[in-house]
């Protein structure tokens, strides 16, 4: 049975032209503020840690699956190959980053996904779970996925690009003045200048310093999550210290394909997770790299 695939074509915009509208939204949020269109570095090499060398060749972005396959009851035969998602799209060879739920076959519980993988040509996965590991929920534990386990559960965002080096967006922020957070506030300013034309957004930023609120994913709830009320209970909040890198993707306006607008987990060397907000205003400081999608794609939508 095939999966059911929906995809749009998004506006053409120049980098340039983004770079101005997110330098000008984060400067309404950030005392220091640095947006340009430079050629991307080798963001294989530390810190970045990417399974290809860059964001660029066909950017897109994409919904897998979706929270509907996690309340109120988890759908558990909704399981994913980030190998075939990357044909889903269009990019055998893609370059695969984001945010989703980890392949709880091998994990043996739920858990928070980082997804970090080139699907072919060459082939490499370094791709991160964390997940709660003690009875009381209050310990996490961050491992790196074996290379051939490629899959993930219930839900997965993510941009994906042929991982060439090429022109980026590069994003320096510092000293929180304002209530949104990084993802949060580039997101919204685009949202403002685009209105119901969506822009689609991938990319990675390291949080260099400063605290940042995460959540982990207890393991499969047996009582149903009916409301968010439910699942903001059910979940379980850390707050990390930096340095942390995420990977991200946003979607400034829904074009009608119920696609979650924004989702970033990330990791440090011994902790990791879904991406709320940092809590050290004063001491932040964020450097990142983003791509423009050109299309969106919805898989598998959640009857």
């Amino acid at each position: 049975m095939s999966i059911p695939v929906i995809k749009k074509q998004l506006q053409k915009l120049s980098l340039e032209e983004v770079s101005e509208v997110l330098s000008k939204g984060l400067k309404s949020n950030f005392a220091e503020v640095s947006v340009e269109v430079v050629q991307c570095p080798d963001l294989s090499k530390a810190p970045w840690e990417l399974a290809a060398p860059g964001l660029g060749g066909s950017p897109r972005i994409a919904e897998a699956g979706g929270v509907r396959n996690l309340t109120p009851l988890p759908k558990f035969e909704k399981i994913y190959d980030m190998k075939e998602l990357a044909k889903l799209v269009d990019l055998p060879n893609a370059l695969l980053i984001g945010a989703g739920a980890g392949p709880f076959p091998y994990v043996g519980v739920n858990s928070e996904l980082i997804p970090n993988l080139k699907a072919n040509k060459p082939y490499s996965n370094q791709s991160r779970t964390v997940k709660l590991c003690d009875k009381n929920n209050e310990k996490t534990v961050l491992a790196k996925l074996p290379s051939d386990e490629s899959r993930c559960g219930l839900m997965l965002n993510f941009y994906a690009c042929e991982g060439s080096t090429g022109p980026v967006i590069k994003v320096k922020a510092k000293k929180r003045t304002g209530d949104d957070d990084l993802v949060g506030c580039m997101r919204k300013a685009l949202a403002e200048a685009y209105g119901t034309k969506p822009v689609g957004v991938g990319g990675t930023f390291l949080m260099k310093t400063g605290t940042a609120k995460l959540h982990v994913m207890p393991d499969f709830s047996k009582v149903p999550l009916v409301t968010d009320e439910d699942v903001n209970n059910w979940l379980q909040y850390f707050l990390v210290q930096g340095p942390l890198l995420f990977m991200s993707v946003f979607l400034s306006h829904d074009p009608g394909l119920e696609f979650r607008l924004e989702h970033t987990h990330g990791y440090s060397n011994v902790d990791g997770g879904h991406y709320h907000y940092d809590t050290t205003p004063d001491e932040v400081e964020y450097e990142g790299y983003f791509n423009v999608a050109e299309f969106v794609y919805r898989i598998d939508k959640p009857n």
